[in-house]
């Protein structure tokens, strides 16, 4: 074994540095590249933000008025710039109410750390005041979680958090922190972790997978694109544009997946899942080959299983080895990121056309529009139409926004006729569904992109779960667009209970406050519609201003969202009414 000599001893000891552990938390979240994260103080968490006063000038926190809403911001963070979003709470009840942000942040795969205050070391499992067990609650909705106890344990943890949530297919983690190690005094020294033993993040490529999918791709008369999330999380937009615009292959998003592609694109063909688009949905279970790339077979995209696509070969290019065969069995399975995997697909690939396989999706698309879209875009009824707001917000912004959506009817008109243009445009709550989830992340979003137009779509339901975050963007002055479309119901619901429950619409009325009363008294500029022809020039006056601007539109009460596949149903049976 080496000596070391006196010189490496002596820089190994400038490099070392004795501080607190709460002191040890800001510093790795520095090294990490952090300079913003939301949150809320309490007892548990004091010792760190003693320490975030004194570094204001390095890291900017956000004090958010719910910690359910310090989660959702660092979530629409993290979805509109790629970073990994940071939340931190203090222990018993500030930790529980992060839960839900991060359940969301789990199914939707967003790179999220979370740390929380927890009570003494000597104090655990006694019961103490605000302690709870939030290692064990999170344990299922997280990618990793750990518990420190002592203030040496801090860098390693934080280290492994961060390259944990951000690394292959990324997700939320959360770090407790008892009070005992945010005041013990240690060397400090910090690394940045690259691996963790028995962790692939991403699989190795097998090529020979690669080419047997071309091999199917090349020799289909019917090729059909399904593409999800993880082509905005794999950066790997160029690439799919390129592998689909070679073969010709009409395409269809994922709700997530949403502005990966230009929405005007020839080869977009629209949404898939319940409320999708006709002709994806239909030609699912007409297509010879269905090509997933960065989806999951989410139910609310496939239907009934057992109906499913059961004509097609299934290539499913997927990062995590979990998913493949999870739902939809495969005849070929392309590990990987996929960056990586159609890049190497793409010199393989013949340049083919598949001109009446197209024509197939624009005859069905002329359908949709009859019997759908032309009332909803279009309307002749005296009532507006949720359609027609986002037709007259992509009018405005011209489809440069960052749209954000909270859960319901409002959620499904957006995304049907949202118009992107470049990519992390549409940020929404997926697989969790959550209410509350969009007024938040819209915060996060245009604090991750000042330069960019946030507009937030919320129904009159899920704005009053986080409406208190208005007071987040009274202090911070984060200009977020905000329009609420009420229908005086909790929509979504009403409209299962008017199809499968003979209209028996028990507890879905809604009886609203003033919203645009409340909205003044967060000091913010607001709005309100009731008839078409104020419709465009509020619009137009809300995307020109420089500030935070609340627009509630009163749409019909009773309008429905269609198309619809009902629960239980195959893909082929969608109803246009």
């Amino acid at each position: 074994m080496e000596t070391k000599t006196k010189q490496q001893t002596e820089l190994e000891k400038k490099q070392k540095v004795t501080i607190t552990g709460a002191e040890a938390v800001v510093k790795c979240l520095l090294a990490e590249g952090v300079d913003l994260l939301y949150g809320y103080p309490g007892g548990a968490i004091m010792p760190v933000y003693d320490e975030l006063y004194k570094y204001q000038d390095k890291l900017n926190h956000v004090l958010t008025r719910h910690e359910q809403g310090a989660t959702h911001a660092a979530q629409g963070y993290a979805r509109a710039t790629g970073k990994v979003g940071v939340a931190i709470a203090t222990s018993g009840p500030g930790a529980t109410n992060l839960i839900t942000g991060i359940a969301d942040a789990q199914i939707d795969s967003t790179p999220m750390v979370c740390i929380t205050g927890q009570v003494g070391t000597h104090l655990l499992g006694s019961d103490a005041f605000q302690e709870t067990d939030i290692v064990g609650i999170s344990t299922p909705v997280t990618k990793w979680n750990y518990q420190i106890t002592k203030a040496s344990e801090i860098p390693e943890v934080m280290a492994k958090a961060f390259y944990i949530a951000r690394s292959g297919r990324p997700g939320p983690v959360l770090v407790d922190v008892t009070k005992n190690a945010q005041f013990e005094e240690f060397d400090f020294e910090y690394k940045k972790c690259t691996s963790v033993r028995s962790y692939q993040p991403v699989p190795t490529m097998d090529i020979q997978s690669v080419k047997a999918a071309v091999e199917l791709i090349n020799n289909a008369e019917k090729p059909f694109v399904i593409w999800g999330q993880g082509v905005i999380l794999g950066e790997a937009e160029e690439e799919f544009k390129a592998v689909i615009e070679k073969a010709e292959i009409p395409s269809a998003s994922t709700l997530l997946g949403l502005s990966a592609l230009p929405t005007k694109h020839h080869l977009h063909v629209g949404m898939v899942g319940m409320h999708g688009n006709y002709s994806p949905n239909k030609l699912t279970n007409e297509c010879d080959v269905l090509i997933a790339i960065g989806m999951r077979f989410d139910d609310r995209v496939t239907g009934d299983l057992n109906r499913y696509a059961k004509q097609a070969k299934v290539i499913h290019f997927e990062i995590d080895p979990a998913e493949v065969d999870k739902n939809v069995k495969t005849a070929v399975a392309v590990l990987g990121n996929v960056k990586e995997t159609l890049a190497a697909a793409l010199p393989l690939l013949k340049e083919k056309k598949h001109k009446e396989w197209l024509q197939e999706f624009r005859d069905l698309d002329a359908v949709e529009f009859d019997k759908v879209i032309k009332n909803d875009l279009f309307p002749t009824r005296e009532g507006l139409t949720m359609g027609e707001v986002i037709k007259q917000i992509n009018e405005a912004s011209e489809g440069k926004a960052i749209v954000v959506t909270d859960v319901g009817q409002h959620q499904m008109i957006a995304s049907r006729y949202a118009e992107f243009n470049q990519s992390k445009s549409s940020i929404t709550s997926g697989g969790l569904g959550t209410m509350g989830f969009a007024l938040p992340a819209a915060i996060g979003a245009k604090m991750g992109k000042p330069e960019r137009e946030v507009v937030a779509v919320i129904g009159d339901g899920g704005y009053q779960m986080t409406i208190q975050e208005l007071g987040t963007i009274l202090q911070t002055k984060a200009a977020v667009k905000i329009v609420v479309l009420n229908n005086g119901f909790l929509g979504m619901v009403r409209q299962w209970q008017q199809l499968f429950f003979n209209k028996r619409y028990a507890s879905t009325v809604m009886t609203n406050p003033d919203f645009v009363a409340i909205a003044k008294g967060y000091h913010m500029a607001a709005n309100r519609v009731t008839k078409r022809e104020e419709l465009a020039n509020t619009v137009q006056e809300m995307m020109q201003s420089k500030e935070a601007y609340f627009l509630e539109v009163c749409v019909e009460k009773e309008d429905n969202v269609f198309p619809m596949i009902p629960t239980g149903a195959s893909v082929s049976e969608v109803r246009l009414k």
